[in-house]
């Protein structure tokens, strides 16, 4: 590290800048801020005014034992330690459950509907956290993620395995994001990047498990049973951390923290507020719009005119127009916006937005069919190759550990992003162009998945700081929304481009280099990994095999280092906000 970096600060006046795009928002809060622009909750003299969920867990804060906060605390660490390990089993399993239907090359393209509603989900979940509270929320995505796995476990084809996919990660990433406001909730600023990253330590344990997991549900009852068991488990080990804060809240109530509100509304009025509130059409109207954009480009390949294709063309159109309908509506029309614009005009949360896009994007080009390639041209087991494919878990969860040290101790996180975390993670993507291809001694992709994870655990903790350092607890569950919404729909993009290049480089390098006797079954190779993986190391059908990967897996690589220079300028513009010294919950926290 630098020796200088903590002492180089921005030029310009932060306070004039923030005080500027807030002060019509400090009369409607009654909140006044800080000497860095920053509404601490310490400065305000009311709470009365916050969203019914903000309340009831301030409430809760007040009223629980450190018995309690600790409880908590081992619950959500033991809750993410289950979920990494089926998330480490689910990436193992995902190219043989599309290979079963001899559908291997849509193994990006299941992910992308899932990436985009998992990603949308979260700013109404952010409504249901204010407005009817963390537990609800909390439990309302235990369901769906278990219906997910139901769903998974009893799917006949791609289509139902792909719907299944929806409402997995719609509950799985709703019940993760509902636990980081948790924690946002019971921690202080200046702690919180370490606290994140406590959460996410289980995956330096997990990794080892997932690829092993995976091997003897496949070897044994079968790959519908991996996802089936998990099904059991996860309701019953989430359901404590419920009963905590759901116990604790009612504690609050009884002892008059939390006053009643009725509302008054019937059914059908409570109905008609609830779908202003979350704005439903809006929604809808985005994720249609980029489910008809994206979808085309992994699926053209498989229409007999490609993209001449009528229905490919139709899809592009539509959506491109229901996404101009989307910006049309929240800009004119919506009585209440799907996205906070007045929060995204803070440069430091529009910042933190565009990093975390520019970097799923780039994660999911180049890692979307990383699995693959180390089982076929590298020839590993599936579980050395999730070894591989988990370093970035394992290296990311360990160094975030360390930012969480260095953002309480310097009380500053900028500076870890722009000269450390950005550039190690181009510098990583960049030289697998060389080196992820057949013939390369296997110990260079581990060296590049080893700096690319030491800058991802850097990268993430600072990007979700940056967002909650700029506001306050109030805004806190939306702007965690918001620069989740930005990562999901990195990531579905970056499968997009990823399915793209995959289905219009590898198929046709495929049919070229395959000898004159193996041609004929080039279609039957693209489709299942496991006819890859059936020819004999050293045989010239491997070999013509191994070159298309390679080729398929450069373009991929130059479009993930290419979108990286987003990242550069996304960070640049982030106001050096000191955390150390202000609070911004209240209650017994950590």
């Amino acid at each position: 590290m630098r020796l200088n970096i903590l002492s180089k600060l921005p030029a310009e006046s932060p306070v004039v800048e923030k005080q500027q795009v807030s002060n019509q928002g400090d009369k409607e809060m009654g909140t006044t801020p800080n000497e860095q622009g920053i509404h601490s909750d310490s400065d305000e003299a009311t709470t009365s005014d916050y969203q019914e969920g903000v309340r009831k867990i301030e409430a809760t804060t007040q009223v629980w034992t450190t018995g309690n906060l600790i409880f908590a605390y081992v619950m959500i660490w033991i809750i993410a330690f289950v979920d990494t390990m089926q998330q480490g089993m689910s990436t193992s399993l995902l190219p043989y459950v599309t290979s079963d239907f001899k559908l291997h090359s849509l193994t990006a393209a299941t992910m992308i509907m899932s990436n985009i509603i998992g990603g949308l989900i979260k700013l109404p979940l952010a409504k249901v956290l204010d407005i009817w509270g963390r537990p609800q929320g909390f439990i309302i995505m235990v369901a769906t993620l278990t219906v997910g796995l139901i769903m998974m476990a009893g799917c006949n084809g791609v289509q139902t395995y792909a719907a299944a996919q929806v409402f997995y990660w719609v509950g799985y990433n709703g019940m993760t994001y509902t636990i980081s406001i948790f924690i946002a909730d019971t921690s202080q600023l200046k702690n919180r990047a370490f606290m994140f990253a406590f959460v996410s330590s289980p995956y330096i344990a997990t990794v080892w498990v997932g690829g092993p997991l995976a091997t003897a549900f496949l070897n044994g009852p079968g790959w519908r049973w991996g996802y089936g068991a998990f099904a059991i488990i996860t309701p019953i080990i989430t359901f404590p951390l419920y009963a905590v804060f759901a116990w604790n809240y009612n504690k609050a109530k009884k002892a008059g923290l939390v006053p009643v509100r009725e509302s008054n509304r019937t059914l059908i009025q409570s109905i008609k507020y609830y779908c202003i509130e979350f704005d439903i059409l809006g929604i809808l109207l985005l994720a249609g719009g980029l489910a008809l954009f994206l979808l085309p480009f992994s699926l053209y390949s498989y229409q007999a005119d490609q993209w001449r294709s009528d229905m490919i063309i139709c899809m592009i159109i539509f959506g491109g127009l229901l996404i101009i309908a989307f910006a049309l509506y929240e800009k004119y029309l919506a009585p209440v916006c799907f996205i906070p614009f007045n929060l995204l005009v803070d440069r430091t949360v529009l910042g933190a937005c565009i990093l975390a896009a520019s970097l799923f994007v780039s994660f999911y080009i180049w890692d979307s069919y990383f699995p693959s390639f180390l089982q076929v041209v590298n020839n590993l087991s599936i579980t050395h190759a999730s070894y591989i494919v988990n370093i970035y878990s394992i290296g990311s969860s360990f160094w975030s550990l360390v930012v969480g040290v260095l953002v309480r101790w310097s009380g500053r996180f900028k500076w870890l992003a722009l000269y450390f975390g950005v550039p190690m993670t181009i510098l990583g993507v960049g030289l697998m162009i060389n080196f992820r291809q057949p013939d390369v001694n296997i110990g260079y992709i581990i060296m590049c998945q080893i700096f690319i994870a030491f800058a991802g655990g850097t990268c993430v903790i600072t990007e979700q700081v940056a967002a909650m350092a700029a506001t306050s607890h109030q805004y806190v569950a939306v702007v965690l929304a918001v620069e989740a919404m930005f990562s999901s729909i990195g990531g579905a993009i970056g499968q997009t481009v990823a399915a793209a290049i995959w289905t219009g480089v590898f198929p046709q390098r495929l049919a070229a280099y395959l000898p004159a006797e193996e041609k004929d079954k080039a279609s039957a190779i693209f489709a299942d990994l496991v006819a890859q993986t059936s020819y004999p190391v050293g045989t010239p059908a491997r070999d013509a095999i191994n070159r298309a990967y390679g080729e398929g897996q450069k373009y991929m690589l130059i479009a993930g280092t290419a979108v990286l220079a987003i990242s550069v300028v996304a960070t640049a513009v982030w106001r050096d906000i000191k955390v150390k010294d202000f609070r911004q919950v209240k209650g017994r926290v950590i």
